[in-house]
């Protein structure tokens, strides 16, 4: 069995560091290849290719064109099955994240006085139709439900559909119907991968086409959006998950090792490294693996293994807290803990990460469900540009302006003068002595 990758990063050299910052999409070359023909397919054979590739790739037998969208039955058959501590721990959450988004909301419009009797300014309006995509490969994902709808809702997006891939029998999750429902959205989507990303492009007989898709995928749905960005705006780039285990001498090395498997546990595609400069919090961190993996189920242990032991993932000792720093904001990674009893002696340093949870009371799974920000986050060193989902990532901005007469000479002025430099003569036209003969008074 493959041992626990320990690395000391003084150790390794310039190429062995930049071998630590890659992600499984890095190369999305073997994607790129084969993604094509699924676009094509849906493009041109619409609902068709959809339960083709649903029944082929998802096992969802009685699929059918018919059965693409959830019906009013499969929601009420949802609530009515899903255990109830379930669905008031989705209410919970939900109740959370929309508090949250909420204060992101601007105003519907502002404007500033720049000058006396000239105003300028932003105003802020839904962005019409959206996709949010929610994964299913290796689980269910209500909470990403929970947190791609929430903040399109509090945005006021008029058209929203849900696309998360069936379960075998050709159903959607029943928490994820209600999730949605409870998040205030009613139309859900059977069909996932790469394949779902065409229909919200181009649309099906069944499926409208939406101007964006948010919310993360495999390398199958970031290759889509990658190659169909020109037709769709794809969204921040949410990958396979990824996150950084920040632990410095206060604490167990055991309780760095628990949240280390947090977002190992999501696929063998994920990121996962806890990085210390401690040795004694790294030695017990491998120490306490091997229990904490008999506390999980096979699938989850085979999963978050594979990272730890492959080129993704693993145990990573530092000389100083500088150099850790350093290697975090190199990294940017989607999920930073801080586990330390003094987290803000730390927050400071941190220049490049999409979300930071602080302290030992504050892990991953947390943040993930039901503290309120939102855990859709950029991956693959997004958080360099990107931050995480928000109400914003809804809504489209006009600048607003608005000139009185008694403030139009001087900026006319200005603007001519300019409009000369630059050799543009209609635009010095539009501001001389020439609109004067088409005003009024």
């Amino acid at each position: 069995m493959a041992e626990v990758n320990f690395k000391v990063l003084s150790e390794l050299t310039t190429e062995g560091r930049a071998e630590l910052l890659k992600r499984s999409e890095t190369d999305l070359s073997f994607f790129l290849e084969r993604v094509p023909a699924i676009i094509e397919a849906v493009r041109t054979e619409g609902d068709a290719a959809l339960v083709r590739f649903g029944i082929e790739l998802d096992k969802a037998e009685g699929l059918t064109a018919g059965t693409l969208k959830a019906s009013e039955a499969e929601f009420d058959e949802a609530f009515a099955t899903l255990d109830p501590k379930v669905t008031e721990a989705i209410r919970y959450g939900i109740e959370n994240i929309r508090s949250f988004h909420e204060e992101q909301r601007p105003e519907p419009m502002f404007l500033k006085e720049i000058r006396p009797g000239a105003f300028a300014g932003d105003r802020f309006l839904p962005i019409d139709s959206v996709a949010l995509y929610v994964p299913r490969g290796k689980g269910s994902f209500p909470s990403v439900t929970m947190m791609t709808s929430v903040p399109a809702v509090v945005a006021g997006v008029p058209n929203l559909a849900i696309f998360t891939p069936p379960i075998p029998g050709g159903k959607v999750d029943a928490a994820t119907l209600v999730a949605a429902r409870l998040a205030g959205v009613e139309t859900v989507y059977k069909a996932g991968g790469a394949q779902a990303v065409a229909a919200a492009t181009f649309g099906t007989q069944t499926i409208k086409a939406a101007h964006k898709i948010v919310g993360p995928g495999s390398p199958w749905v970031v290759a889509a959006k990658r190659l169909l960005a020109g037709h769709i705006d794809p969204g921040l780039p949410a990958g396979p998950s990824e996150s950084i285990i920040f632990a410095d001498e206060t604490v167990h090395g055991g309780l760095a090792a628990m949240d280390l498997l947090i977002e190992a546990e999501h696929g063998p595609d994920s990121s996962a490294w806890l990085v210390t400069n401690s040795r004694r919090v790294a030695e017990e961190a491998l120490a306490a693996l091997p229990g904490h993996w008999a506390n999980m189920t096979p699938q989850r242990v085979e999963f978050s293994r594979a990272v730890l032991t492959g080129q993704t993932g693993g145990i990573l000792l530092v000389e100083t807290l500088d150099e850790a720093y350093a290697f975090i904001n190199d990294y940017a990674p989607e999920h930073l803990q801080l586990l330390s009893e003094v987290p803000f002696e730390h927050l400071g340093k941190i220049t490049a990460a999409a979300e930071v949870l602080m302290g030992p009371h504050t892990p991953v799974s947390i943040g993930n469900f039901c503290l309120g920000p939102n855990c859709v986050l950029p991956t693959s060193r997004g958080a360099r540009t990107y931050g995480p989902l928000a109400v914003s990532d809804f809504l489209r901005r006009s600048s607003v302006g608005y000139v009185t007469r008694p403030a139009y000479a001087e900026l006319a002025a200005a603007a001519k003068t300019l409009a000369d430099y630059e050799g543009f003569s209609s635009h010095a036209n539009a501001v001389s002595p020439l609109r004067d003969q088409y005003l009024k008074g």
